[in-house]
């Protein structure tokens, strides 16, 4: 592994009314650069922070053409991320933004963007949609799951309802990813608990740590946006190499800050071989056990 440890930061982003893009800007370039003042070699946005340039447009339109007219930024906003990730030589999980399909523009996927240090980038697709990004904002599903090779080894990404689907950071980790990020956006309290229950379950099940990041704050002219529960944190497995409780860092819930950590790869490695209990390697004996169940009377 090229780099033993790795300092990560996790923001709870606060989503505020901007009045036109440079104000956005200038707070995820505040961002970057406090991360980068922390030597951080990976930097995670939380889903959907870009809905804060909703107050940029008609916020009574109804949200299926919000969320479009929102997807046309797209080029500005890879230009800017790249150039924040070149500019301080880090890794940015850059949270999520609807983006338009190439051949359908009526169609709209949730994409989260990963920015390498040469300012080069790759796209991580959210595979499930939860009911109102289905129902009311009619955002369809990507449909492949993608392992990163960065200078510090292999990272998968499960954007927030991703992370409630077991399987997928189960595939991630069996192809020798060490972290996994989890960018998220939920607006109350038991939503935000089922993604970070799964996201430490998702830690414990597949010996890795696991990076979540919230949006905090509100935009009460926005429907499906004026509210937020938020909490960063880095979770680990649980196991005596680790902090107690599995929590090696986390925020106060509800307050804009960044949460960071420092990552010990190797220790990762050791788990996987020597930990107190393997179940990364011994899922691998799951898949027959549950084939044919027997169902008993009684």
């Amino acid at each position: 592994m090229a780099n033993e440890r790795i300092r990560v930061c996790t923001l709870q982003y606060y989503i505020r009314p901007v009045r036109k893009f440079e104000e956005f800007q200038d707070q995820v370039d505040a961002l970057v650069e406090t991360a980068e003042d922390y030597h951080c070699q990976l930097l995670v946005f939380p889903e959907y922070f870009t809905a804060q340039l909703l107050t940029l447009g008609d916020v009574k339109r109804p949200m299926r053409e919000q969320v479009r007219h929102l997807a046309r930024i797209k080029d500005r906003f890879i230009e800017m991320m790249s150039g924040l990730a070149k500019r301080d030589g880090l890794y940015i999980v850059a949270g999520s933004l609807p983006v338009l399909d190439e051949n359908n523009p009526d169609i709209v996927y949730n994409d989260s963007y990963l920015f390498a240090p040469s300012g080069e980038f790759a796209v991580q697709g959210k595979m499930h949609m939860t009911r109102f990004e289905k129902e009311e904002w009619f955002v369809s599903p990507r449909n492949r799951l993608k392992i990163f090779e960065t200078s510090f080894g292999r990272i998968a990404t499960t954007i927030c309802y991703d992370v409630e689907f077991p399987e997928i950071a189960r595939a991630a980790a069996r192809r020798n990813a060490h972290i996994l990020v989890v960018p998220s956006c939920t607006d109350d309290r038991q939503g935000y608990l089922r993604v970070r229950y799964c996201a430490h379950a998702r830690a414990i099940e597949n010996q890795m740590y696991v990076v979540q990041s919230g949006t905090v704050g509100s935009l009460p002219m926005v429907p499906a946006v004026h509210l937020n529960y938020g909490q960063a944190a880095i979770l680990t497995p649980s196991d005596f190499q680790f902090a107690r409780d599995g929590i090696l860092a986390e925020g106060m819930p509800n307050q804009e800050t960044a949460v960071i950590g420092e990552l010990n790869l190797d220790t990762i490695e050791n788990h996987r071989t020597w930990g107190s209990v393997l179940p990364l390697n011994d899922s691998h004996r799951t898949a027959e056990l549950v084939a044919e169940p027997e169902v008993v009377l009684l």
